[in-house]
């Protein structure tokens, strides 16, 4: 009788678990008071924009920087309703489906999924304006056709003449249309100009542009199986290029206009582009420049091209044995580290580099292509460029690494001299800072917050880095009154024995510290970044409110650390700094009695679906339990650009000792698969291949396909298929019957 009661109450108690583990993100999310999201500049730069959120609701907020006067953007209501017009939906007031705008002339701009809409501040009409491309990871649009339309023409400056494209090749055409010049006779389908290259020298007297040659167009299929307005699975395709696919071969080319010849170019120095960079006239037009990514991503250059003679030199070369992270550095939330500026037309360039281990900004002389010297230098990496004033000659930027003592992925903000000297720290706030500079450089803001220390919105001035005005602080009494904890920050040495390794611990609900909780770790170990969160979020783990302790890390091979943290990951994705994780957990499980690693679980989703399966395959003495969504399980399967800039190219051995498809017989633990059946991000056909190996090898494992879904949208029934399985497999407890009668629960309600 005894273990029947104690049945009912371990069910009961399962069952409210549940309930909390998947609407207390919704509850919390009602609790917060004025938490600023990023701040944006609008108009001309001398008022900038956030949302906040109070207990749920929405609200934008208008700044004027001179006088720090804030207010309500625009009236809520009216553009909610005009939208709702406009759009047949039914958005609320303080719950509008953008985060940010542009201002310009009593007129708001903003995106709705893939829709821009204006909001007219004057007669309160919305309008959508165009559609928007969805943006694709793509070298080279290989559709010549695209390019030869002679209706789509580009004017010189003076305007005397425009460019156009007929038969695949280059025309000039008089303003007044008296005259009509082929500059080119030899473009093909083949071998094409592209209109979208060209672009006039600011004299008006040259033309420069790319001549492409397409690549393989490798396509993916998709058959959507349940559309929501016919009753026929309905089949797609898109352009997706992968790893070792020949690419599109684009040249540059260059016309004198007064000639109206060709002036020839030497390809020596760009023969295996992966990418090259737009071109870039000087302002004095004796010349412009573009780089070149080589193919491999193992060499990166400033080329310059001579006007007058199509001189070709080489301005700066990046190398590395490795890779070289050629993604734009745009701030701290942004991958990459690629930054260039050019000073006074090219007199000088500053440029980042990790030549020295870390990422650093050096000055070039950018006429002869001599390094002058180095701006930054340290064990620490810079995150971002903020602002650049060349008559001062000082930079602000952001840093991480620079205290010791403190978490070496906080962002800092300093101000530094073009010649090294003068470094100023500019924010002293233990904590992360987010800092965004109005457009002529004369003010920023600076949020910023710590895990346990809700956000904060100042408003500064540049030019004495003076505090003009506290203009957002947030409350979170009402939320930690509810039971809200912060997350444990932790650290411990990684299999070097040196470095630390960061991480953080999510506390089960009404944690208890005599007891012993079992652990799942939550991974991403994609290359591109860090990702182990740094600053305030109300959000939670559902699996917390369950009983287990939930953790993050940031292992070896992923970013901003040194050059030799990044270096992991050189072919190597596999690795996934799951070494270094294994002993962070061991010297947690030694710090804390109620850290229990006897049978560890982990989760993650796209490059994290990866990790989390290579957790099981490659440590199955560590790692027992794993639920891996939308992964890419064999990077010759996945788009070009990721894969081949960590795994390189040519396509060698290391994709296949990466991959779990070939690494499926090593299965021990128990697996669930999901995939999003129109996932456009990672190729789905990566999924069911493991499946497939792992019948073959008569693994045994779990697999949900959901219909209609995209890379990163599965939705909260495979929250629920998550926890499901966590629950079963570690904790070994039977979940609910959610299709019995009468279940509290219902999926639709998780508001996670």
């Amino acid at each position: 009788m005894n273990s029947r009661k104690d049945k009912t109450v371990n069910d009961t108690l399962l069952l409210s678990g549940y309930k909390r583990a998947l609407t207390i993100g919704g509850h919390y999310a009602q609790l917060t008071v004025n938490v600023p999201d990023v701040p944006f500049w609008v108009s001309s730069g001398d008022a900038f924009a956030y949302r906040r959120r109070i207990k749920g609701k929405h609200q934008f907020m208008l700044v004027d920087a001179a006088t720090a006067k804030k207010q309500p953007a625009f009236d809520h209501a009216r553009l909610a309703d005009a939208l709702n017009r406009a759009a047949q939906k039914d958005y609320s007031a303080d719950g509008l489906p953008f985060d940010r705008f542009e201002l310009a002339d009593n007129e708001i701009t903003f995106s709705v999924e893939n829709t821009s809409w204006s909001f007219d501040l004057v007669s309160y009409v919305c309008t959508s304006k165009t559609t928007l491309e969805v943006a694709q990871q793509y070298v080279y649009d290989d559709t010549p056709p695209a390019e030869n339309d002679p209706r789509k023409t580009i004017a010189s400056p003076d305007g005397k003449w425009l460019v156009y494209i007929r038969n695949y090749n280059i025309f000039l055409r008089s303003h007044d249309g008296l005259q009509d010049i082929p500059l080119t006779w030899d473009g093909s389908e083949g071998n094409y100009y592209a209109l979208s290259t060209l672009t006039w020298s600011p004299d008006s007297r040259h033309l420069a542009g790319y001549r492409i040659r397409p690549g393989h167009k490798r396509e993916v299929h998709f058959v959507e199986s349940s559309p929501t307005n016919q009753l026929q699975p309905r089949h797609w395709t898109m352009t997706y290029p992968k790893p070792g696919d020949p690419l599109a071969l684009p040249q540059p080319v260059l016309f004198g206009i007064i000639s109206q010849r060709e002036i020839a170019i030497d390809n020596a120095s760009f023969p295996n582009p992966y990418y090259l960079s737009p071109i870039q006239w000087w302002e004095d037009s004796r010349g412009f420049t573009f780089e070149y990514n080589r193919r491999g991503h193992q060499l990166y250059r400033i080329v310059e091209v001579e006007a007058a003679t199509g001189k070709v030199r080489s301005l700066i070369d990046e190398r590395s044995k490795t890779f070289i992270d050629y993604h734009c550095l745009v701030d701290q939330e942004h991958t990459g580290k690629k930054f260039r500026y050019d000073v006074e037309d090219g007199r000088e360039i500053i440029w980042a580099s990790e030549r020295d281990g870390y990422e650093h900004l050096y000055l070039f002389d950018g006429r002869t292509g001599e390094l002058k010297n180095q701006i930054t230098r340290g064990n620490w990496v810079v995150r971002a460029v903020y602002h650049v004033d060349p008559v001062k000659r000082q930079i602000w930027f952001g840093a991480s690494g620079m205290n010791a003592g403190e978490d070496p992925y906080f962002v800092h903000a300093y101000r530094i001299d073009f010649d090294g000297t003068g470094l100023t720290a500019l924010t002293p706030e233990t904590a992360n800072h987010h800092i965004e500079f109005s457009p002529d450089g004369r003010y920023f803001v600076d949020r910023w917050s710590r895990l346990d220390v809700p956000p904060r919105l100042v408003l500064h001035r540049t030019s004495n880095d003076g505090e003009i005005s506290q203009v957002e602080s947030a409350d979170i009494s009402e939320l930690v009154a509810a039971g809200w904890q912060p997350p444990l920050s932790f650290h411990a040495k990684g299999r070097d024995g040196e470095t630390d390794i960061w991480g953080i611990i999510h506390l089960p609900a009404n944690f208890d510290r005599n007891r012993r909780y079992p652990v799942v770790e939550h991974i991403y170990a994609g290359p591109t970044g860090s990702f182990v969160p740094k600053s305030f979020s109300a959000s939670v783990q559902p699996l917390a409110q369950l009983g287990f302790i939930v953790v993050q890390i940031d292992g070896m091979g992923t970013n901003h650390r040194s050059r030799a943290f990044h270096d992991v990951a050189w072919k190597n994705l596999k690795d996934a700094g799951l070494p270094d994780r294994i002993l962070w957990h061991k010297a947690a499980s030694a710090t804390y009695s109620w850290y229990d690693i006897s049978s560890v679980g982990i989760f993650g989703g796209s490059a994290g679906g990866q990790n989390a399966v290579n957790g099981l395959l490659f440590h199955p003495d560590f790692y027992k339990v794993a639920v891996a969504t939308n992964g890419c399980y064999d990077n010759r399967i996945d788009k070009i650009w990721w894969n081949e800039q960590w795994m390189g190219w040519p396509v060698g051995i290391e994709y296949a000792q990466s991959s779990a498809v070939d690494n499926a017989h090593r299965l021990q633990g128990k697996l669930m698969l999901i995939v999003s059946e129109m996932d456009r991000n990672v190729d789905p056909s990566s999924t069911f291949q493991l499946a497939d190996r792992l019948i073959r090898a008569r693994k045994y494992f779990d697999m949900l396909v959901v219909p209609g879904a995209d890379h990163g949208a599965p939705g909260n029934y495979c929250q629920l298929k998550l926890v499901d399985f966590f629950v079963r497999n570690i904790l070994g407890q039977i979940p609910p019957n959610w299709n019995a009668a009468g279940t509290e629960l219902r999926i639709s309600d998780s508001g996670s």
